[in-house]
Order: structure tokens, then C-alpha cells, then sequence
């Protein structure tokens, strides 16, 4: 019966004035704070009084200009750049290991690793090596040693050569056109600024301080600002981030959403790598003889890729976020009582003095009689 007439009980707030400069500097001071974290920070820093929409759609389209003069043949933009679409993933090739005339066929593994005496040393469990497939047999490579044979593209490749790289890529230039949109207030923009002139154009280059909305880019700038030397990128192979930021406050003019361009090296793990550091990839031309045989030539390909990032967001004032934070920092404000009550009721002198006055159990049957 008394757990059933505790439960049937009502509880009501008792309002006890209590003073203390000690408390009431506590108090004023929490809710000081309180109140100036959500105006300096909620409000004004995070902007919590708009509604934001995460979900930008973009296209990217990137166009590459520059001569270089490699193994004494002069490299534009179809021979140096891949995919050739102007897409926002792409590579410009500084360093080529070529292999001519491969046809298919027989021929010794050239790789020293599957030097051997006999027949019996190229027997392996797993019979796929760098150059094709393994045949069992031990053959002459040359006069002075012998390797396994192999089956596939022959002669097979030598890609530890030692070869040029286009220097002269540091000074190719690229243009970046990029559209944007964020469809939950149906606004679009691009980062060829109305202020931007044919003229400007041709003349200008992209500096973050001097230049900043320039959409031409100097490769060998691009690589500086993420931090990296162009000589040695070129030679081992590397993906470069180009990163165009949108956050527009929407709040303001349409003039106000402008893009932002920052730079950085993505496989910057992979480069301090010692079993595969670096980015390269391997294509083929393909050919047909008079009498119908194909051969290829196969390229080793060492470059840098670039990818283009596009990342944003943009904010609006609406109503339903600033009521939300709006009662949210209310009701914060309430965190300075149970702080107080909580030093009030344990560590301060006259604990005891204040429970009594604060805690009172009323019977009601007591005051009827």
C-alpha cells in the first residue's frame, strides 16, 4: 500500500530564494555562458538558423595545352593525355618505357628472378610470371646465361631501364570549367565568374592570393601548392587532388557564392611506400603485318593524375531550425540551476538549511482535519 500511495503522488516546483554572491556568480556566469556558446557559436558560426543542402551536383570538364619534346618527338595534348575526353580524372604522361615489335609467341623471361640450369628450376607451382606464362623449359637468353621460357608477348618487357622525363610539362596549362547546383533551392553557378573576360582568360593564371578565380591552372603550380617538386613527381608517378570547394550563404546575394581552390597529393601514403610508390599504368597500340600477323608496341606509362574534387554546401534561413535552437538554448539555460542546486545541496555550509527549505512533503489528509 505505500509503494501504490507514493505512486499517487504530485510533485510542483518551490521557488527558494538563496543569497549568496558565491551562488549567484555561479549562476549568472553559467548562463552567461550558455547563452553567449549559442549566439557566438550556434547562431553566428554554424549559421543553425538555416536549413543546408549537402547534395551539390556537379560537372567537370578539363582541357590540357602545352608542347613537350620527348625522345626527340614532340608530344601535344593527344599524345601525353589520358582519357583524351576532358573528363575530371585524368593523367599527363612525363616518362615512356616502350617495347616494339612484341608478337606472340616463345621467348626467354628476362627477368633474373627465373634465371635457371636446367628445366626442372622453371617447373614452378604458380607458372604466371611478369612476361607470360611459364613453359617448363630452361633456354638461352644469351651467351652468357639462360632463363625459363615463357609464353606470350615476346620479346618480353625490360622496364627497369633507365629513361627521360618531359620536363617541360611544369609549364603545361590546364582549364578547369565546373557547374554546380544545389537542387533543394534549385540554385546554380559555375567558376567562370561573370567578371571573367575572354581576355582574362588567355592572359591570366590561377594564385591563390593574386589570382584566385583564374579557371587556368599551371601544372607545375599545381603541384607546388600541394607541397610536392614537380622533377621528382614526374619521374615516379603521382595523384594530385584539385579540390573546389562551394559554401554559399545563400542569405546573401547570388555574387556571394564563389569557389574556393585548394591542392594536396592523394597517395601521399603509397609514396613512402617501398614496395609500390608512385603511379603507373601500362597500354598497347596494336598493328597488323602484310601477311596478317598482329604485333604491338606496349607502353610503360609513368605520370601524374589529377582528380578533381568538387565538394559544398549551401544554407538558407527557415524558420523550423531557428525555433529548434532557439528553444534549445532556453532550455540550456536552465543547466546554471541544477549546478547550483547540485553545490547548494553538498558542498556549501548550511546544506542541510536548504534541503529543508527546499524539499516540504504536504499531506493534505493532515490539513483537511
Amino acid at each position: 500500500m505505500t509503494c501504490i500511495a507514493n505512486f499517487f503522488t504530485y510533485e510542483t516546483t518551490k521557488s527558494v530564494v538563496v543569497k549568496s554572491w558565491t551562488i549567484g556568480v555561479i549562476n549568472r556566469a553559467v548562463q552567461l555562458l550558455i547563452i553567449s556558446y549559442f549566439i557566438g557559436w550556434v547562431f553566428l558560426h554554424e549559421k543553425a538558423y538555416q536549413i543546408r543542402d549537402t547534395s551539390i551536383e556537379s560537372s567537370v570538364v578539363t582541357k590540357v595545352k602545352g608542347f613537350g619534346n620527348y625522345s626527340n618527338r614532340i608530344m601535344d595534348t593527344a599524345d601525353y593525355v589520358t582519357p583524351p575526353q576532358g573528363t575530371s580524372v585524368f593523367v599527363i604522361i612525363t616518362k615512356l618505357i616502350v617495347t616494339e615489335n612484341q608478337v606472340q609467341g616463345f621467348c626467354p623471361e628476362n627477368n633474373l628472378r627465373y634465371q635457371c640450369t636446367s628445366d626442372s628450376e622453371c617447373k614452378k607451382p604458380v607458372s604466371i610470371t611478369g612476361g607470360g606464362i611459364l613453359t617448363g623449359r630452361c633456354v638461352h637468353f644469351n651467351a652468357t646465361f639462360r632463363t625459363c621460357q615463357i609464353q606470350g608477348w615476346c620479346p618480353a618487357e625490360m622496364d627497369n631501364v633507365d629513361v627521360p622525363v618531359m620536363l617541360e610539362a611544369e609549364n603545361f596549362t590546364l582549364f578547369i570549367k565546373n557547374s554546380i547546383r544545389f537542387p533543394l533551392f534549385d540554385f546554380e553557378k559555375g567558376n567562370l565568374l561573370p567578371n571573367i573576360t575572354a581576355e582574362d582568360i588567355q592572359k591570366c593564371h590561377f594564385h591563390p592570393l593574386k589570382q584566385p578565380f583564374c579557371p587556368i591552372l599551371r601544372l607545375g603550380d599545381i603541384v607546388k601548392f600541394a607541397g610536392q617538386n614537380f622533377t621528382s613527381l614526374a619521374r615516379t608517378g603521382g595523384i594530385i587532388g584539385i579540390k573546389i570547394g562551394w559554401v554559399c550563404d545563400l542569405d546573401h546575394s547570388w555574387d556571394h557564392c564563389i569557389p574556393s581552390y585548394s591542392f594536396s597529393r592523394l597517395d601521399s601514403v603509397s609514396e613512402k611506400s617501398k614496395v609500390s610508390s608512385g603511379y603507373n599504368f601500362r597500354y598497347a597500340k596494336y598493328y597488323k603485318q602484310e601477311n596478317g600477323t598482329e604485333f604491338r608496341t606496349l607502353m610503360k606509362a609513368y605520370g601524374i593524375r589529377f582528380d578533381v574534387l568538387v565538394y559544398g554546401n549551401a544554407g538558407k534561413f527557415n524558420i523550423i531550425p531557428t525555433l529548434i535552437n532557439c528553444v534549445a538554448a532556453f532550455t540550456s539555460v536552465g543547466v546554471g540551476t541544477v549546478l547550483c542546486d547540485i553545490i547548494l545541496l553538498n558542498f556549501l555550509k548550511g546544506a542541510d538549511q536548504y534541503k529543508a527549505k527546499k524539499f516540504e512533503e504536504v499531506n493534505l489528509c493532515k490539513i483537511y482535519r
